[in-house]
């Protein structure tokens, strides 16, 4: 049949009758479509045109985002084979790029996998994630995309599983129904001959020779290849200016090697890496490169001393915070000369640190206040350096068997040793946190005990991921086989208080928090030590913080000098006998990654962040959309107050509801967005959570308006409180806001008018019925 307009409106009505969408205009919606045809549109065209008219009218109601998917999804399954294992055949012989043991399971069983295999589940997606996974994430074979949603989760089943079908469908049904995904390496690579399923890399320099540093370049373009992100660690690297013996010049110092990594990463990405390819740069803050590191970013400044595709992190020690807080000198070292205090942290560090400015002439004294101010500057400016706290990393890792943390990893939630012969790696996977809100009797709550359930899962497949995927260079697959450390995290925390209705700030979310996090490094100590009690420890555990019967909330705790009570939910003495009895299968457990792919594949708002803003505009390859938070948009239907006028000052408050007048107060109170909080909260909810986080969290910190004194205040703050990662990004908001071209100024008028007319007869009401002497 030819695809016309006429016979596609009817399809697409029998669409919204099939699935039961309510809320949908179909006259008003056919009446947009018909104004934007263009002439002899080819029925992809249509199809397409079509989902994104009706993403264009999700302001009017979310409806229109189930509708704009199931045009998408009806489109896209009918393009594609029925079955999973015919799809997976067809990309094997068209490509051969499948891994030829789980090709011959596939075949072998192709009954058993298409019966576990459920594609209604692919209408979970909505529109923006839908789109993602066309556009990233599923198989092609030339230019047409070969393989469904479903088939991906099955892809990732069958290789942490094989044959193991009851497992497998454990696994796919999790992920199918979206409470809880890995990340995005593992959806890409399960299954493949490539199959690198690690998301992070922590890499040392090799050596501070020409040999060492291209060795260095070469291992991270591998990783990059492969879609895993990268951290590296500077600073054992002489400084610009520091003599070479071999050749009688000097060292040209970190730049000009950031600088070649930074193209390096250009050149991947041009090569058709799916995963953007970038780094993230460690250096301590006594390197004399300090401060050309720190000017890498900027946006003014000569070319060739400015790399701005790479990410530049700090690693502070203590001594140097103390010394900026009681305005001290501090001094900047090559560290050709003053050796091994990358190597060395707490009190060693400090006597060393402290012998070298007493005995090296070769040094630079400045006040420690003036790298200060350098630093913030640099951070108002661009966003970084992030800020990981050296000192707090190292006092409650369990890797300190290993030796010294000398960095984190891309997104500063990583944790863990490395060295020139050991790349640490992490394979993460997040909780979908909304999942695991449930009405009972009557009132909403968290599923605590169905949230123990899936992390124990999260975690048994994690290290399932361990042992089936390939680690690219000796140096990965030693951390893999000596650590085996794991990174669970979640996504959807603003979305969980959103479904509990409560304010993300609230003294109620601080405890679900507490709870949430407790729960999770609970579910991931027990699966680990239920591993260890069938396959064995990892081969590091002896020594270890763990080995010794020490959890992590205990440690952070205690390096506080503080003791804080549990929740009273879980057996922590129970599993401290079984973890002295049976060891741990991994070194490390948790880890809050960004999620930011992930999570708008599951429709969920990222990681452990507030929202930024209730309505903003989302880019895709098919153009722009507004999106308004649809949690928001139905209490505000179910108060009656949902209207074009209302979507209209929305826009002109920047996404913001508290100058709204008819919004009621305890409605504004949950959908604050960032921008309205106070960051002590969100740190304070940073530590509360990092005492059950063996790693760290992606910390982003939002200052509309960033001054000297409030990030210098901020910062100082979050390293008494003890937090690892300080701050992973500086998020701003500009004073200067676009025109918004969309907003018709005079209904805004005449609205707001209208409300705050009805807001003073509706108080002049309350007043008249309220006793004089009581208004006070």
């Amino acid at each position: 049949m030819i695809l016309t307009i006429e016979n596609y409106k009817q399809i697409i009505s029998s669409y919204v009758e099939e699935k039961g969408i309510k809320e949908i205009d179909l006259n008003d919606y056919f009446t947009k479509v018909d104004s934007g045809l263009a002439n002899e549109m080819t029925s992809c065209e249509l199809v397409r045109y079509c989902g994104e008219v009706a993403a264009s009218m999700i302001t009017v109601s979310n409806a229109y985002n189930d509708l704009a998917a199931i045009i998408l999804i009806k489109d896209h399954h009918s393009k594609t084979f029925e079955s999973f294992s015919q799809k997976i055949q067809f990309v094997q012989e068209s490509k051969n790029t499948l891994n030829d043991e789980i090709y011959a399971c596939i075949m072998q069983n192709a009954k058993v996998y298409d019966s576990i295999v459920d594609y209604s589940r692919d209408y979970h997606f909505d529109y923006f994630g839908f789109i993602s996974l066309l556009k990233s994430y599923l198989i092609r074979v030339g230019e047409n995309i070969v393989e469904r949603p479903q088939d991906m989760y099955m892809r990732v089943a069958i290789e942490l599983h094989k044959d193991n079908f009851e497992k497998v469908a454990e696994t796919y049904n999790l992920l199918s129904n979206q409470m809880y995904t890995h990340a995005t390496p593992t959806l890409y690579n399960s299954c493949f001959k490539k199959n690198q399923l690690a998301s992070c890399f922590l890499l040392a320099m090799k050596d501070d020779t020409i040999p060492g540093i291209f060795e260095t370049i070469k291992e991270s373009a591998i990783y990059s290849k492969l879609s895993g992100g990268i951290g590296i660690h500077l600073s054992n690297l002489r400084c610009n200016n520091s003599p070479l013996v071999t050749t009688g010049g000097v060292s040209k110092g970190i730049v000009p090697i950031i600088k070649m990594m930074n193209e390096t990463m250009k050149y991947i990405n041009q090569g058709g890496a799916r995963r953007c390819s970038t780094g993230a740069f460690y250096l301590e803050v006594w390197h004399k490169d300090i401060f050309s590191f720190l000017d890498l970013r900027k946006n003014t400044g000569s070319e060739e001393l400015r790399a701005r595709e790479i990410f530049t992190a700090l690693f502070v020690n203590d001594l140097f915070m103390e010394r900026v807080e009681k305005n001290e000198n501090w001094t900047l070292f090559d560290p050709n000369v003053a050796k091994n205090l990358n190597e060395v942290w707490g009190e060693k560090f400090n006597q060393l640190y402290v012998h070298y400015e007493n005995t090296i002439s070769d040094k630079t004294v400045i006040p420690a206040q003036k790298l200060w101010k350098e630093i913030i500057c640099a951070q108002i400016e661009t966003g970084t350096p992030y800020m990981l706290y050296k000192d707090a990393c190292n006092r409650n890792t369990n890797h300190s068997n290993f030796g010294t943390v000398k960095s984190s990893n891309l997104c500063a939630e990583i944790i863990q040793y490395s060295d020139a012969e050991t790349t640490a790696v992490c394979s993460l996977a997040s909780i979908c946190l909304p999942k695991f809100v449930e009405i009972t009797e009557g009132k909403k709550q968290v599923n605590y005990s169905n949230l123990c359930e899936v992390t124990k899962v999260a975690c048994r497949n994690l290290n399932a991921m361990l042992d089936t995927g390939i680690m690219p260079t000796p140096e990965s697959e030693k951390a893999r086989r000596e650590a085996r450390a794991l990174g669970i995290g979640v996504q959807g925390l603003a979305d969980m208080f959103f479904k509990l209705g409560i304010s993300f700030d609230s003294d109620e979310a601080r405890v679900i928090n507490r709870n949430v996090f407790e729960t999770m490094y609970y579910a991931a100590m027990e699966a680990s030590c239920e591993e260890s009690a069938q396959y064995g420890p990892y081969p590091c555990y002896e020594g270890s913080m763990y080995s010794k019967g020490i959890f992590h909330f205990e440690k952070y705790w205690d390096g506080k000098g503080e003791k804080q009570l549990l929740s009273g939910m879980w057996d922590w003495e129970g599993l401290r006998s079984k973890i002295l009895k049976f060891g741990l299968r991994n070194s490390l457990t948790l880890a809050c990654m960004p999620t930011a792919s992930t999570a708008q594949l599951c429709g969920n708002s990222e990681c452990i962040e507030p929202v930024q803003n209730n309505i903003f505009t989302r880019r895709t390859f098919a153009g722009e959309f507004q999106i308004v938070n649809k949690y928001l948009m139905e209490d505000l239907k179910k108060l009656g107050l949902w209207s074009h006028e209302m979507r209209q000052l929305i826009i002109e408050y920047n996404g913001s509801i508290q100058d709204i007048p008819v919004i009621p107060p305890h409605i504004k109170q949950i959908y604050k967005t960032v921008w309205e909080m106070k960051m002590k909260r969100v740190i304070d909810m940073a530590d509360d959570r990092q005492a059950f986080i063996d790693q760290s969290q992606s910390l982003n910190l939002f200052i509309k308006q960033p001054t000297y004194s409030i990030l210098s205040s901020m910062h100082f703050y979050g390293w008494k409180k003890g937090l690892k990662t300080g701050m992973y990004y500086l998020r701003t908001n500009p004073i200067a806001k676009p025109i918004k071209f969309t907003v018709d100024k005079e209904l805004i008028a005449k609205t707001l008018s209208s409300m705050n007319n009805g807001k003073k007869e509706n108080e002049e009401e309350e007043n008249n019925g309220v006793c004089e002497s009581c208004t006070c």
